[in-house]
C-alpha cells in the first residue's frame, strides 16, 4: 500500500487530505509541525511527502524538503506562489509545487506519478541558480505559478524554447528569466524581434555581414547571434520571418554553425536560442507558411503565457508595480489608487494584456489630479459605460435581488467570497470570520467545491 506523509498547520486541511487519501487506497499519516513530521518521516518510511511552504512558524516547507528531499519524493503546496518560490523549490530537489486551491483529482494523480517515478528511478533533476529574479516578473495567480514552474524546470537546460502568448502578456520577461536562471546567465541576452526587420536585414543583423557585401558595408561586422556566444538569443516574433530566412535558421541551428553575408566561411556559434510567437505557430505549418521541421527544431519545450484577463487577481500587484515607476517618471512619489480605481482596473479585459496595464497607468500618474488616482484619470477606454458599471457594480446587489431564503443567501455569499479570493480557502474562512472547519461543512453543506474559481 502506498503510504504519504501530509504536513501542513491547519488541523482541519491534514484531515481533509488525509480523508481524500485514503478514499483513493493510500495509507495517509499527517503531521501539524515540522518536528512532528520529522520525528514520523526518521521512524516510518513514506512514498509521498506533501507539505505545505508556510507551516505558520520559522521553519518552512522548503527547510522540510532540504531535510527529507533524498527520502522520497517531496510535493510543496502554495497559497501564494512566486517565481523564487519555484526556482528555490525546484533547486532543493522538490518532485513539484502545486498552487492551492487545487482540484482533488489533480493531487491525487501528481502524488502517483510521484511513486512511478521514484520506482523508475527517474526523479527529474531541476537543479537551477538560486539568484533572484531581476527581470520584474510579477504574479501570484495559479496561472502564474505555472509559468514560474516551466521556467524552474527548462532553465538549466540547453534546449530551444518556444515561448506563446497574446502581444503584451510578457513573453520576452519569461526569456530573460530563463536566460537569468540557467548555466547561460553569466553570458548576453541578446532580443531581436523579428517582426521589425526586413529579410535582408534580419539576416545582416542575425548572422553579420563582410565589407562590401552591399551597399553601406563599409567594414566587417560581427551578427547578434555571435554576440550571444555563451549566452541567450532571443527571436521574438519568429512567426513573422520569411521562409527564406526559415531556411537559414534551420541550417543554423543544425549546424550550429552561420555565414556571414558575403562570406564563404562558416562559424561555430554556441548560444541557447528561445524564440516566441504571438502566432499559432501549429496552423501556420497546416497552412505550409512555417516549416514543420523548422517548428519541431524550435518547440522543444513549450511554454504558454496566460493572457491578463485569465490571471486578474494579479492586476493590483501589476498595477502597483508599474505605478511605482510612473510616480517618479511624473516627479510624484505619492501617488496611490482609490478603491474604484482597482476595482475598474480588475473588471477591464486588457486586450493588450500587460503592456496596455503599464501604459495605463503611466497615462493616470500624468493626469492624477490630486495624490489619489481616480477612474477619471484613466484613459478613455477605460471609463466606457461597461468597464465602470462592470467595476462599479458590487455582485453583492446580486445576492438578494430575488428576496431568497436565509439558507439560499448564504450559499450565494459563500460562493461569492470564494471568487472573490480566488477559491483560497484560508483567505475564505479570514473574510467570513470563521475556521476552516466550518468553512468545509458550509461547502459540503451546498454542495460547493472549495476548488471553484
Amino acid at each position: 500500500m502506498r503510504r504519504i506523509l501530509i504536513i501542513d498547520d491547519d488541523r482541519a486541511s491534514c484531515s481533509l487530505l488525509r480523508e481524500l487519501f485514503q478514499s483513493q487506497g493510500w495509507q495517509a499519516e499527517t503531521a501539524q509541525t515540522p518536528e512532528r513530521a520529522l520525528e514520523l518521516a526518521s521512524s516510518e518510511r513514506f512514498d509521498v511527502l506533501l507539505s505545505d511552504i508556510n507551516l505558520g512558524g520559522p521553519t518552512s516547507g522548503i527547510d522540510l524538503l532540504k531535510h527529507l528531499r533524498g527520502e522520497c519524493p517531496v510535493i510543496l503546496m502554495t497559497g501564494y506562489g512566486t517565481l523564487d518560490t519555484a526556482i528555490v523549490a525546484a533547486r532543493e530537489g522538490a518532485w513539484d509545487i502545486i498552487s492551492k486551491p487545487f482540484k482533488p483529482e489533480e493531487l491525487i494523480a501528481l502524488a502517483e506519478r510521484a511513486v512511478q517515478s521514484r520506482s523508475a528511478a527517474d526523479e527529474p533533476s531541476t537543479s537551477v541558480d538560486d539568484s533572484s529574479d531581476q527581470t520584474g516578473m510579477v504574479g501570484r495567480s495559479p496561472a502564474m505559478l505555472e509559468v514560474y514552474k516551466q521556467i524552474a524546470r527548462v532553465a538549466p537546460s540547453r534546449s530551444t524554447v518556444l515561448i506563446i502568448g497574446e502581444s503584451g502578456t510578457g513573453k520576452e520577461l519569461v526569456a530573460r528569466s530563463i536566460h537569468e536562471h540557467s548555466a547561460h546567465a553569466a553570458g548576453p541576452f541578446v532580443p531581436v524581434n523579428c517582426g521589425a526587420l526586413t529579410e535582408t536585414l534580419l539576416e545582416a543583423e542575425l548572422f553579420g555581414y563582410m565589407k562590401g557585401s552591399f551597399t553601406g558595408a563599409t567594414s566587417d561586422r560581427k551578427g547578434l547571434w555571435e554576440e550571444a556566444e555563451g549566452g541567450t538569443l532571443f527571436l521574438d516574433e519568429i512567426g513573422d520571418t520569411s521562409p527564406a530566412m526559415q531556411v537559414k535558421l534551420l541550417r543554423a541551428l543544425q549546424e550550429k554553425e552561420i555565414r556571414r553575408v558575403g562570406s564563404t566561411k562558416n562559424i561555430k556559434v554556441d548560444a541557447r536560442l528561445v524564440t516566441a510567437t504571438n502566432r499559432n505557430l501549429e496552423k501556420d505549418v497546416q497552412a505550409r507558411t512555417f516549416r514543420e521541421d523548422l517548428f519541431y527544431r524550435l518547440s522543444v519545450v513549450t511554454l504558454s503565457v496566460p493572457p491578463l484577463r485569465e490571471h486578474r487577481s494579479d492586476v493590483p500587484l501589476l498595477a502597483g508595480k508599474f505605478l511605482r515607476g510612473a510616480a517618479q517618471n511624473a516627479g510624484r512619489d505619492h501617488l496611490r489608487y482609490s478603491e474604484e480605481t482597482i476595482k475598474t482596473l480588475v473588471a477591464y479585459d486588457w486586450p493588450g494584456n500587460v503592456r496596455e496595464l503599464e501604459s495605463s497607468i503611466e497615462y493616470a500618474a500624468l493626469h492624477a489630479r490630486g495624490a489619489e488616482i481616480t477612474v477619471e484619470d484613466l484613459p478613455p477606454k477605460l471609463q466606457s459605460i461597461e468597464v465602470r458599471e462592470a467595476a462599479r457594480r458590487s455582485p453583492l446587489t446580486a445576492l438578494f435581488d430575488d428576496l431568497p431564503t436565509l439558507d439560499e443567501l448564504e450559499r450565494r455569499y459563500l460562493k461569492h467570497v470564494l471568487e472573490v479570493v480566488d477559491g483560497n480557502r484560508t483567505n475564505a474562512a479570514s473574510v467570513m470570520g470563521i475556521d476552516r472547519r466550518t468553512l468545509y461543512r458550509m461547502a459540503e453543506r451546498f454542495g460547493l467545491k472549495l476548488t471553484e474559481e
